[in-house]
């Protein structure tokens, strides 16, 4: 499980397919992010004592309920399901963010980006630097194009609003915005993006520098489209 800010809904999935959770990652320490991690550790520790959850996180951040900390390049090995992540920092959105990658899962390279890079946008500006996020995003588009990003929020259609009215000639980002909005009048997700498109789409991985990305961010943060 990654950033649960609720344990209810990831114990009725855990209940609904006979799964028992193994680890939770958490990218920082917000509440929608993390508020969950006590009740799901209680609840599997009730189902299997002799399995206790790993709670892995950033080392820098404020979460107490983190058994395994962790920072830049460090391995996170799951042996129950075989799968790995390289811990990437990516500060700027809360000071000590980080995201996880994969690299061979099965279904190709896949990114739990958390609230640094969305489809089609990026986090706000808490704790961090504008240099720091623009950084953190250069970090993260330098990833292969067929990298499948699991952001944290659906807020892509809203991205893509500001991203048209950024750039109202573009028409990768046009045709975009018209997917996602039947995409969200049928009620389906737009998460996962891949790396490919944010390159094609996401306005905040245009910007050439931090001064450039700031102008953005500081545009987007008042913009009511």
């Amino acid at each position: 499980m990654v950033d649960p800010g609720d344990a209810g809904p990831v114990i009725a999935h855990l209940q609904a397919n006979g799964l028992q959770l193994e680890a939770i990652l958490i990218t920082h320490h917000h509440a929608d992010h993390c508020g969950g991690v006590e009740g799901l550790s209680e609840y599997a520790f009730a189902t299997d004592p002799s399995a206790p959850v790993q709670v892995i996180g950033p080392s820098d951040e404020p979460i107490p309920s983190i058994t395994h900390r962790v920072k830049e390049n460090d391995q996170v090995h799951l042996p129950q399901t075989g799968i790995s992540f390289r811990v990437m920092d990516v500060p700027g959105h809360t000071a000590g963010h980080v995201a996880y990658f994969n690299e061979i899962s099965p279904s190709g390279p896949i990114l739990f980006s958390g609230d640094t890079l969305f489809a089609a946008g990026c986090g706000r500006l808490f704790e961090g630097t504008a240099l720091q996020m623009w950084s953190s995003l250069q970090k993260l588009a330098a990833l292969p194009e067929e990298t499948l990003v699991f952001c944290a929020h659906e807020y892509t259609l809203g991205n893509l609003k500001f991203a048209a009215h950024f750039f109202p000639s573009d028409s990768p980002i046009q045709q975009r915005l018209q997917r996602v909005q039947l995409q969200r009048q049928r009620q389906e997700p737009t998460v996962p993006s891949t790396i490919g498109l944010e390159l094609q789409t996401n306005p905040f991985l245009r910007c050439k520098d931090a001064d450039a990305f700031a102008t953005m961010r500081k545009q987007k943060d008042s913009f009511r489209g």
